[in-house]
């Protein structure tokens, strides 16, 4: 595990000044499409920045404000019934998203995003780039819709055809074909976005185009961020939805460490990661900055334009500094139908990235294919932070059906090269030995499953043994498998038989003392696991044929 900072190389000043340039337009369109003032779009990439990339265990992760961060935040103000515009506000939000994360980073719950599925995953993010494209639709247009359902303001800005502005199309229009023309050249491809950003806003300003500007909406000051003070008195109508938001931050960068290993080859670490992110927003909420996560957008650039260590993010943070000292009010020129654009195009690409998903699971999993639509649906029709919470309760819902749907007990039989696997009998023989393999998690929703596939007592009453191997199982077993396990033991006590448990582990051995089922049992039925597969098995085979060989 690597924690410490290595000294910085060329590369990284090189990389971190093309990510700062970068995060110019990026940042100020994701606050743009939140509602917020497009300057604390360029303020988060800045404190939050370099504090995230210090501490990151994913050492290329550059931390800052994303799309779904941004249109999560505005909706969990909104919801709050607090100003969205009040730096208080704000600032109370970023450190509460700051101090749930680092939270769950303390108390190691990194393993909390596998329980996310890809389906769900794909289907908010596929709402959140539709959320984008509706977002912003009015500097595209220049038609502001009234209704605020994301699917039906597609439809009345097209209704309103008319009304639309043909400056702010051009220019809109003008924006994606330069990004997409520059896209043609390989060694540019890391500066569509900024050069896209730089032409048409030339161009906009020396024709005199009339169309909105940042200017005319927001003031780009020459300075640093201002230091805010949290209201305090707005962290109760927020903690909840700042669970929320720190989920969607969390689950974006969760998939950035998978996608941008290491560069020293040291093992990142999900809950490193979420303290590192609870550290930049716990900090930046104090500088204006929104709530933050791990960027993939702002991530692939930084590799791409030659990221080496962690010192790439921190320089990143820096030189955007540097960059709004200097040039901070030159921003208030750039054209709002030129930010639409480049979103136009960001949107897109999120749809583009998850397109192979798409596919997979329409293709091959309908059960995962209903949560996907069902997220998305969630997405785009309800606040995104009850969204979230929905796409993480289908996942959990998803997780049990497939659990329940993969468990299963199989018959062991021995033969002359070891153990052969076949399917359970229906009846357990009236004399003998049936061997069992019980393959699950051991949840709750598996239980019917298996007991529906348990074998029945035999008629007559008689001497039979059955050794359930649960080698594979958790340490901690539900309460229901308990009650199974209870049950069956004594219905073959009753009928004169011994119900065996093969492959308990000292842990699990802890867990079915202490619930009482290890003296149902009685500890001669009950085999510890051995360094050979099938030796507790085997212990168990031989104390049964003895004890049958003595009836």
């Amino acid at each position: 595990m690597s924690r410490r900072i290595t000294r910085p190389r060329p590369a990284d000043v090189v990389s971190g000044l093309v990510t700062a340039l970068f995060s110019i337009p990026e940042g100020m369109a994701y606050a743009s499409i939140g509602g917020f003032n497009p300057v604390s779009g360029l303020y988060s990439g800045m404190v939050s920045t370099l504090v995230g990339s210090v501490f990151a265990r994913t050492v290329l992760m550059v931390t800052t404000l994303t799309s779904a961060i941004a249109l999560s935040a505005q909706s969990v103000l909104s919801s709050a019934g607090l100003d969205p515009h009040s730096v208080g506000n704000i600032a109370m939000l970023t450190v509460a998203v700051g101090a749930v994360m680092l939270l769950f980073g303390l108390l190691r719950i990194g393993a909390i995003m596998d329980f996310v599925s890809s389906a769900v995953m794909t289907g908010f993010t596929v709402g959140i780039a539709v959320q984008i494209v509706a977002g912003i639709l009015k500097d595209v247009t220049g038609y502001s819709s009234d209704t605020h359902n994301t699917v039906l303001k597609f439809v009345d800005v097209a209704a309103h055809l008319s009304q639309w502005s043909g400056t702010a199309v051009l220019v809109a229009l003008a924006t994606i074909a330069v990004w997409v023309v520059v896209r043609f050249f390989r060694p540019l491809r890391s500066y569509a976005t900024l050069l896209a950003l730089v032409v048409v806003t030339a161009v906009t300003a020396i024709t005199g185009a009339d169309t909105d500007t940042v200017g005319d909406i927001a003031t780009v000051p020459n300075s640093l961020p201002p230091f805010t003070f949290p209201d305090i008195t707005a962290f109760p109508k927020l903690i909840l939805g700042a669970f929320a938001i720190a989920l969607v931050a969390l689950a974006q960068a969760a998939g950035i460490s998978a996608a941008v290993p290491n560069p020293d080859r040291s093992r990142p670490s999900a809950s490193g990661d979420f303290s590192a992110q609870g550290a930049a927003n716990l900090v930046g909420g104090f500088f204006g900055s929104l709530p933050t996560g791990g960027s993939l957008s702002r991530t692939g650039v930084a590799v791409s334009a030659g990221a080496q260590t962690r010192w790439a993010g921190i320089f990143a943070g820096a030189w955007l500094i540097v960059a709004v000292l200097l040039l901070g009010s030159a921003a208030q020129i750039i054209p709002m139908p030129v930010i639409g654009g480049l979103l136009f195009v960001i949107g897109f690409e999120l749809i583009e990235g998850r397109w192979d998903d798409i596919v997979l699971v329409m293709r091959s999993a309908p059960l995962s294919a209903v949560a996907m639509i069902a997220t998305f649906v969630a997405t785009t029709q309800f606040p995104l932070q009850d969204a979230i919470l929905a796409g993480a309760a289908i996942s959990l819902v998803l997780y049990c059906v497939q659990a329940a749907r993969t468990a299963h007990l199989t018959a062991l039989i021995p033969d002359d090269e070891g153990w052969r696997a076949e399917k359970p009998p229906n009846t357990l023989p009236t004399t003998g030995i049936t061997v069992l393999n019980y393959s699950g998690v051991a949840l709750f929703a598996e239980i019917p499953r298996i007991a529906e596939t348990w074998p029945a007592l035999p008629e007559q009453s008689g001497r039979h043994v059955v050794i359930l191997s649960i080698r594979g199982l958790p340490d901690v077993p539900s309460a229901t498998l308990q009650k199974l396990l209870h049950a069956r033991a004594e219905e073959l006590r009753k009928t004169g038989g011994r119900l065996m448990l093969a492959g308990v582990r000292p842990a699990m051995m802890t867990t079915i003392r202490r619930a009482g089922l290890a003296d149902a049992l009685g500890s001669e039925n009950i085999f510890a696991t051995s360094e050979h597969v099938f030796g507790a098995v085997e212990d168990a085979y031989a104390e049964a044929k003895r004890w049958l060989a003595t009836g």
